[in-house]
């Protein structure tokens, strides 16, 4: 039964599958979320957190997720991110600077 849904990072989606009972398919799991993990943990928490910390309304939970997921390293690709928002210069230029700070 779902009880809530709640968009997770991938890294997050790998702590909680590390906290389970270890299957075959949780290990196949846990290397298919390998290839795509570029930093730990702790550092998408803290991405997240600065992010949040930045309170821009325009910026969905659902888009600060791929965000950190895919950690675009410019404003194009931080715009094939957030589609349904249009992000100004100083909003676009605070998320990628948080990015690359805490890296």
């Amino acid at each position: 039964m779902i009880k809530e849904r709640t968009p997770l990072t991938i890294y997050e989606t790998a702590e909680i599958i590390g906290n389970l009972k270890t299957t075959d398919k949780i290990k196949e799991l846990k290397i298919f979320l390998k290839k795509f993990e570029t930093i730990d943990i702790k550092k998408a928490k803290k991405i997240r957190e600065k992010i949040e910390a930045l309170e821009i309304i325009k910026l969905k939970n659902s888009d600060m997720i791929k965000i950190i997921d895919i950690l675009p390293e410019n404003a194009v690709e931080l715009n094939k991110i957030v589609t349904e928002a249009s992000l100004d210069a100083d909003e676009t230029n605070k998320i990628l600077e948080t990015i690359k700070d805490n890296k």
